[in-house]
């Protein structure tokens, strides 16, 4: 059997989608990596809303508890929302989850591989390829999702 070269690969053989999420999932499993989504608006909103009804309720002095409480609530609510990136790169849609491949393979290009196995083997192999990976999908989560990256160590 002739070993092609990834270039070749790629444009050959339809490399699954699926293939470079489970690799980017256990990179960043094993990274114990979280993200939370910044839902500002959603607590601004909440903060505006509880104000307004302490307003109603208690005038001036009911503003400034719901102001006080709804900026708690909105607060509490932004908080904390760390999902694991595993799971959030499963929930990305189609065109995301593409736009991560393009990043991908454009960093493991150079490698033969035949299977999202031995893909993951040759870049858990290589601290070098890693590090490019996981600066990558930092630098996605960030800046597409608007995301805060987080590791538990």
């Amino acid at each position: 059997t002739e070993r092609l070269t990834s270039h070749q690969k790629l444009a050959e053989m339809p490399v699954v989608v699926g293939d470079i999420m489970k690799l980017l999932c256990s990179i960043s499993e094993e990274r114990k990596m979280k993200a939370a989504v910044k839902h500002s608006g959603r607590g601004a909103l909440v903060t505006g809303a509880v104000a307004f009804v302490g307003g109603l309720v208690g005038g001036p002095p009911g503003l400034a508890v719901g102001g006080a409480v709804g900026g708690l609530l909105g607060a509490w609510m932004t908080s904390g929302q760390f999902k694991p990136i595993p799971q959030i790169l499963m929930e990305l849609p189609p065109a995301e989850q593409q736009k991560l491949f393009n990043q991908v393979t454009a960093i493991v290009r150079h490698l033969e591989w035949m299977d999202a196995v031995q893909l993951t083997t040759l870049v858990m192999g290589s601290e070098a390829l890693q590090q490019q990976l996981l600066a990558m999908l930092v630098n996605y989560v960030t800046k597409e999702l608007q995301a805060e990256v987080q590791y538990d160590d």
